[in-house]
């Protein structure tokens, strides 16, 4: 509850319309409390006189009035629950397109997918569609009972029995209502992130033939979706019954006591018909607050995981923005994913302005790990890496990928265009012109050009329209494109055909000229030309030198080298 409040506080609400929407509300409310005082003398005039013209014109236009004030004021809270919850995806989206890479490592796709599409829709539901009818039925329920005291307070304290009998029942079922919706909440985020895995590698699941597996875990989902919405019912099953009973048997009771006062001449038959309208009035809002708290509790649930993300620490955005360069220098970095599993041991190295550093060594000594720590997507748990003399964890995030361009082993193309992909990420649209200097660089404007729709060819769903060395070749002129100072490359060549390697590569040494370049690289022949070659073996640094040093004092590079056929 504290979480649910907290969140409304926070959230962008028009006052203005919000103070207007609870206005014409609670007028249209008191304009269906005066129907049963007309209707109580309505009633008594037709025993004593004639129905006068003036009562009906009264009545129709209390009926107008109700419905216009209804209707816009029901308008008006949809439209604050949309605005609200519109603020609200909105700083949800903000946050979590900065929150940390490790946080990503952690959750899957489909299930932050969930919080910012479902647990939203949640809270906009109780707020569009039930927040009016919540408020104007605490209203109706006040000024029903206030009136009801005025014309019989004695059958007013009968009445008001059911309120402690009503929550008496509610509130045990409402607790446990609140642990089904927020688990079905969570297994519903489950759900989607089993959706979104699933879906994002269907290649994958067809190519194994895995459709049976993924079939009977996604029943197994559903199953247990199934399983939490019949609990979630048999609580509503139980709520709606009670709480209409409870009330009903208040009415016979009343409408006993009340025919025998009329009986006795002690109430007129006016009166008794005007407390039956009173009643119902208080009847049916308790109908729908029922349903109004069932709802409630579902947001609930669902604030308490939006404020989970949104009380997470997103990357750092401050620090200086310094026109810094000089050598990237680790100076006795470590680093590990999960405490006491070191990936990085004492990492020690520098790479010169305008050099190639290379980074060769079996698979999983950190090589790409090195690439992520440079790139911020994690910081070293012990030693520090600089740009010339300046900590590069003081820099201004933004500022220092900016410096970045990185190309690697399959480089990812967002859904879209061409042209959509080469410029992304950039602060100014590009011309046309730059766009294909770009890929004239990259050795793409011809393949490009040779496409119907040129650069305005659709690349399909991750790229997946595009061959790989194409794949390669876009990403390389987006590079060219930013300009960077710092250049990564992970595998750039690694899954190519001859064919296209060889444009690849030279596309990548116009993109290395005048940049620092460090690259990833398992074919030694790519990198045998770089100023100097860093060998990794299980996280720690054990050779640094050229081609021609390692060969001579490293033994385990030269197995390398002459398995790759260097020395043949």
């Amino acid at each position: 509850m504290k979480e649910f409040f907290s969140l409304l506080k926070q959230l962008d609400w028009p006052k203005g319309k919000t103070a207007l929407a609870l206005t014409l509300a609670l007028f249209s409310t008191i304009a269906s409390l005066a129907v049963p005082l007309v209707t109580r003398d309505l009633v008594d005039s037709l025993t004593q006189a004639s129905f006068t013209w003036q009562t009906g014109a009264f009545l129709f236009v209390v009926f107008i009035l109700q419905a216009v004030l209804g209707g816009v004021s029901f308008y008006l809270l949809a439209y604050i629950g949309e605005t609200i919850v519109a603020d609200l995806r909105g700083r949800l989206w903000a946050k979590i397109l900065r929150l940390p890479v490790s946080y990503y490592d952690d959750n899957e796709t489909g299930e932050t997918m969930s919080r910012i599409t479902q647990d939203t829709t949640m809270l906009k539901t109780l707020v569009s569609d039930h927040m009016v009818s919540f408020i104007t039925g605490i209203i109706s329920i006040i000024g029903a009972v206030a009136i009801l005291l005025f014309l019989d307070w004695k059958m007013t304290l009968i009445m008001l029995i059911s309120v402690p009998v009503s929550f008496a029942i509610i509130m045990p079922l409402g607790r446990i209502m609140h642990k089904i919706a927020k688990a079905t909440q969570g297994e519903m985020a489950k759900f989607s992130g089993h959706l979104g895995r699933v879906l994002g590698e269907i290649r994958l699941v067809k190519a194994y033939r895995a459709e049976p597996a993924e079939e009977e875990n996604g029943r197994k989902a559903i199953r247990s979706l199934f399983s939490f919405g019949l609990k979630e019912a048999k609580i509503q099953a139980i709520i709606s019954p009670v709480m209409t009973l409870v009330m009903m048997g208040i009415l016979v009771v009343i409408l006993g006591y009340g025919g025998a006062q009329v009986s006795r001449g002690e109430l007129s038959a006016g009166t008794l018909v005007a407390i039956i309208f009173l009643m119902f009035q208080i009847i049916m809002p308790f109908a729908q607050m029922a349903q109004v708290f069932t709802i409630f509790q579902k947001a609930v649930g669902a604030t308490d995981r939006i404020q989970q993300i949104l009380q997470m620490e997103s990357e750092p955005a401050d620090g200086e923005q310094l026109a810094m360069d000089g050598a990237i220098q680790f100076d006795d970095v470590s680093f590990s994913y999960e405490s006491g599993k070191e990936v990085l041991k004492g990492i020690s190295f520098n790479a010169a302005p305008g050099t190639v550093t290379a980074f060769v060594g079996p698979s999983g000594g950190g090589k790409t790990t090195i690439f992520s720590l440079i790139e911020r997507f994690y910081s070293p748990t012990e030693g520090e890496i600089r740009l010339g003399a300046y900590p590069i964890h003081e820099m201004s995030l933004s500022e220092w990928r900016k410096k970045i361009g990185y190309v690697s082993q399959e480089s990812p193309l967002l859904s879209g265009t061409i042209i959509d992909n080469i410029a992304y990420g950039l602060d100014l649209r590009p011309s046309l012109e730059e766009v294909r200097k770009a890929a004239e660089a990259a050795n793409a404007l011809v393949f490009i050009e040779e496409m119907p729709d040129g650069f305005d060819t659709l690349v399909g769903e991750r790229g997946m329209k595009l061959s790989g060395g194409q794949r390669q070749r876009i990403a390389i002129a987006r590079a060219l494109l930013h300009n960077p100072e710092i250049l990564l490359l992970d595998e750039a060549t690694s899954n190519l055909d001859s064919g296209s390697e060889t444009h690849v590569q030279e596309a990548l040494q116009r993109l290395m000229e005048g940049r620092t370049t460090l690259i990833i690289a398992h074919r030694l022949a790519t990198v045998i030309h770089a100023d100097q070659l860093i060998f990794l073996e299980a996280g720690r640094i054990t050779g640094i030198g050229t081609h021609e040093e390692l060969a001579a004092k490293h033994t385990l590079y030269r197995e390398f080298a002459e398995g790759q056929g260097l020395f043949a």
